[in-house]
């Protein structure tokens, strides 16, 4: 059944940011005491924003400075600013979304601050969601809670049921579950594996995607 909306995740999804945020994460890590690999961080942290890695740091024995997480988004950032390129193949996905006449909207875990910093570098990108990019820490819900998807289906005007999710993360996959929508999985950074538990299509390359979703 064709779907009225598609929700869009943005790290990993629309904008490839999600790699600079664990590597930073993995360096800072290492410099309190904790060397981990960016791979095993990514399983730590995929789909999750950086005020939830905190207790998670506390559990590994780290005493985290109360000032960590806004230097880390200032030096974030920093590195994003530079460059963030698209996700290879998003735009022809767009593309056939809006020639479908089907709403769209952008929801992250991350502050509107950094999405403002990556899609603000694709400002055809940005146009296409003016008003309609919305940050879980923003709304005081984060994924894997349902809130954040269920607030956007609410901005459309759209029934969760009608709406379908494209994820990366096991955390935004278990969200679009809770929120009662169908969500399909992109398998880049995250494993298959992880996303298909969560209930996802899994997919590998954008160009899938419309078919998927019956455009």
């Amino acid at each position: 059944m064709l779907p009225r909306a598609v929700l869009f995740d943005c790290d990993g999804v629309i904008v490839d940011s999600e790699r600079p945020m664990i590597e930073l994460l993995a360096h800072d890590l290492a410099g309190f005491g904790h060397p981990v690999g960016a791979d095993r961080v990514l399983q730590m942290n995929l789909g999750g924003a950086v005020p939830q890695f905190v207790p998670r740091m506390r559990e590994m024995g780290i005493d985290v400075p109360e000032d960590w997480v806004e230097d880390f988004y200032a030096r974030l950032y920093g590195i994003l600013e530079i460059e963030t390129p698209l996700v290879e193949g998003i735009v022809p996905v767009l593309d056939a979304v809006q020639s479908a006449g089907l709403k769209m909207a952008i929801g992250s875990n991350g502050r509107h601050e950094k999405m403002e910093i990556t899609l603000g570098q694709h400002p055809a990108i940005q146009d296409r969601f003016r008003g309609l990019i919305f940050s879980g820490q923003a709304l005081g819900k984060m994924k894997p809670e349902p809130d954040l998807y269920l607030h956007m289906a609410e901005a459309l005007e759209v029934r969760p049921g009608d709406c379908v999710v494209v994820e990366d993360s096991p955390t935004g996959a278990r969200a679009a579950a809770a929120a009662g929508m169908r969500c399909f999985g992109y398998a880049g950074h995250a494993g298959a594996e992880t996303l298909a538990a969560e209930g996802a299509v899994i997919f590998t390359e954008m160009a899938a995607l419309p078919g998927l979703l019956g455009l």
